[in-house]
């Protein structure tokens, strides 16, 4: 491979101009693409196989025309103190409103009467408005919530304490600012990382190109493929993440090279043959990561992993090609102004850089360094085994939003439940006294623990299927309501056996619950392909057993130790004022095995680039200690450039206003801090030099078993010996 990379180097670094404008032509192809295609509608959310589902569905078959994907809004009015929600002047307030509302939208599905539904707390101070669109949240026009917000701000003028929750007044998240606050640090980092702007520019270049490209074309095929337009924002997130790395790895190396005192364009071929080579099987670790999230089974988390991974190999093609292309246009000016005018001299002693000194301190005190790094690591763990996950509810928002303030004072005008009722849906179809099977699933569970009330059942027109109501006890997102959902669901399965009726709980609460307990059940099926894939990479790669052992390993404990510390400050509130958390909750259901994608794919980076250097020294003749040394004095500076942009961009996003950007800031940063910092620098080397020789173990029917892909070189070394040889024959 490293062989074949090297001849791509040198081709793309000849024909630059021609590779350059290959890549401008796609971006351009893909701007066009995404500029003329229709609008992004929302994708379509749909957890396979759970009892939410399976329920959602079946009101979509029984209740047509009743929009159960619908958007939703409560308008929430509290009357001024003193004042009943109940007196004659403020009922005709509120018929007013209903009627504002119902003409302000066309896309308005129903308005409730809150004095013929019951939704006026028991004090009569309070009363909501319950509006149900036609249309999705993501689908609703500006006009339609301008015309619901108006309403509002009408009623909250006549004395009225007015807030609307629900999701019709949704949006996304802003996050645009956190981004380019990542982009400048990472530009600061990599200038003083190669101390020139020519070198410091080409990987947010390059970056940005692929970024453009694979967002471009997702945008493009959005409407195609049901992407919506949520899914470019995981493949933009790590397409700036592994495209800087990457780009970083072969820029380095170049100069390395350079400062051997090569020429520019052989420069460029060895460090594509050589870091191109750990590019590849790093890119390759990202993509099976991205990818293995098809095993959870959710439409939308799929999507989201595939388009991800095609970001992620146009990001390995752009550093493979278009990287020593633009080498190609810089020459030596990637090395800074004083280097240049006073070049190492190849073969001279070279000072002892901070990798260097780190790699000396470690093999001096490897136990020392070991006990450390595991046992603070296992520390910070601990409130992993404390993880509670669900989906966070408008509770989470930050309080100068409506929609919290609407959570709040239905929380106080009706119980913290009501802001997360449970629907249960009865199916009687075909079976005889259908209506008793109804009557006792409600007796069922209005005697449950943890019920407020339980509504009257509402049937469709084939008077085959009925919907009861529950209010639970307690906010969404406790277990306490997951304990009532699964009680439900217990009572529903003695329904079953006594009548043949079928009963099924769903509404957003249980939705969160059945998606959260899907990604706990998939959790370990992941874990298990992508590290037991991505352990058979690595041993191709290293021609070890014990190194990608020692780098799952690795990679494991850095993953529980960051879910430790989100526990800690978002489930917990440890230092929650310092990060702007405003409640504590459930970690959200996603995050672990977000983290593991994510986190993994940085990780393999960081270890595939380190350690191939000391597999490339170790090769070529250096005792283990030596290979390390020489690993840390080439990679070290690197990756600690890669590893401080990527906690810088993805730190830029603790400062959003939603929760869950918040909390997927604040644990990818953090993840990464301690698996490059603890794990990579510290860790991996201690247990190498415990190791020694036995670290590059490899049984021998398994090395001949194995193709050797020359990651570290050597069969490149011998082809330009072969190629030199040949010239001077020639010559």
């Amino acid at each position: 491979m490293a062989t074949y990379l090297y001849k791509l180097g040198r081709f793309a670094f000849r024909r630059r101009r021609y590779v350059a404008l290959v890549w401008v032509a796609l971006l351009a192809l893909a701007g066009f693409g995404a500029s003329s295609a229709a609008t992004a509608t929302a994708s379509s959310f749909s957890i396979p196989g759970t009892e939410a589902q399976k329920a959602f569905d079946l009101l979509g078959q029984r209740f047509p025309g009743t929009s159960a994907d619908g958007a939703t809004a409560r308008v929430v009015f509290k009357a001024p103190s003193g004042e009943k929600m109940t007196s004659a002047p403020n009922k005709d307030e509120i018929k007013t409103v209903e009627k504002e509302l119902s003409a302000g939208s066309s896309q308005i599905a129903s308005v409730k009467d809150p004095y013929k539904a019951k939704a006026v707390s028991k004090d009569g101070s309070t009363v909501y408005v319950q509006v149900t669109y036609k249309v999705s949240s993501m689908e609703l026009t500006d006009k339609s919530k301008d015309a619901l917000q108006d309403t509002a701000d009408k009623a909250q003028h006549n004395g009225y304490t007015v807030e609307i929750g629900g999701d019709a007044l949704q949006a996304m998240p802003e996050t645009g600012s956190g981004e380019i606050i990542g982009v400048v640090l990472a530009a600061i980092v990599l200038i003083v990382t190669f101390g020139s702007l020519i070198a410091a520019g080409l990987p947010l270049l390059t970056a940005l190109i692929g970024v453009g490209i694979g967002v471009s074309t997702i945008t493009a095929l959005a409407n195609v493929l049901d992407l919506g337009n949520t899914t470019s924002t995981l493949a933009m997130m790590i397409g700036l993440a592994v495209g800087i790395d990457y780009a970083l790895f072969i820029v380095s190396r170049y100069r390395a090279e350079l400062a051997e005192g090569r020429e520019p364009q052989e420069a460029a071929g060895r460090a594509v043959g050589t870091a191109g080579s750990a590019v590849v099987f790093a890119g390759l670790t990202v993509v099976i990561a991205l990818v293995g999230l098809a095993v959870v089974n959710i439409p939308m988390l799929s999507k989201m992993g595939f388009a991800a991974a095609g970001t992620v190999v146009i990001a390995v093609l752009i550093a493979l090609t278009l990287i020593p292309a633009l080498l190609g246009f810089a020459g030596k000016r990637v090395v800074g102004r004083k280097a240049r005018k006073n070049p190492p001299v190849p073969g001279a002693e070279v000072k002892a850089n901070g990798g260097t000194r780190w790699a000396r301190v470690v093999l001096r005190r490897p136990l020392l360094v070991l006990l450390v790094g595991v046992i603070g690591l296992g520390a910070i763990a601990i409130p992993a085994a404390s993880l509670e996950m669900g989906l966070p509810d408008d509770g989470a928002q930050p309080t100068n939003t409506t929609q919290r303030r609407a959570y709040d004072l239905l929380s106080d005008g009706f119980g913290p439940g009501f802001n997360g009722p449970l629907t249960a849906v009865t199916d009687v179809k075909g079976i005889s006294g259908g209506t008793g099977a109804v009557d006792e699933v409600r007796q069922k569970i209005s005697k449950l623990d943890g019920v407020v009330s339980v509504g009257p059942a509402f049937y469709n027109k084939a008077h085959d299927t009925a919907t009861i109501t529950v209010i639970p006890k307690d906010r969404p997102s406790s277990v306490k309501t997951e304990d009532l959902v699964h009680s439900i669901r217990d009572a529903g399965a003695e329904v079953k056996s006594e009548t043949g009726a079928t009963v099924l709980v769903t509404g957003a609460t249980a939705m969160n619950i059945d998606f959260s307990q899907k990604m706990n059940d998939a959790l370990v099926p992941y874990l298990a392909l992508v590290v037991g894939l991505a352990f058979l990479l690595l041993m191709l790669v290293f021609r070890s057993v014990l190194v990608p052992l020692k780098a799952a390993l690795g990679f494991l404990l850095s993953v529980v130790a960051a879910l430790g510390a989100v526990v800690a400050v978002f489930q917990w509130g440890w230092l929650g004022s310092l990060f702007g958390v405003q409640q504590t909750g459930p970690i959200m259901s996603m995050m672990p095995i977000f983290m593991v994608g994510v986190v993994f794919g940085l990780a393999m980076d960081y270890e595939v680039f380190l350690v191939t250097r000391m597999r490339e020294a170790y090769v070529h003749g250096e005792t283990p200690g030596q290979a390390i040394v020489t690993g840390f004095k080439h990679g070290a500076r690197v990756v600690t450039a890669a590893a401080v942009i990527m906690i810088a961009v993805f730190s830029g996003f603790i400062g959003a206003s939603d929760s869950m950007i918040k909390m997927i800031g604040f644990g990818l940063a953090i993840a990464v801090f301690f698996d490059a910092f603890v794990v990579r620098m510290a860790i991996v080397p201690a247990v190498l030099a415990l190791l020694g020789k036995r670290a590059w173990w490899l049984p021998r029917w398994l090395d001949r078993a194995l193709p050797n892909v020359d990651v570290e070189g050597e069969g490149l070394n011998k082809h330009i010996e072969a190629q030199a040889q040949r010239e001077l024959i020639d010559a």
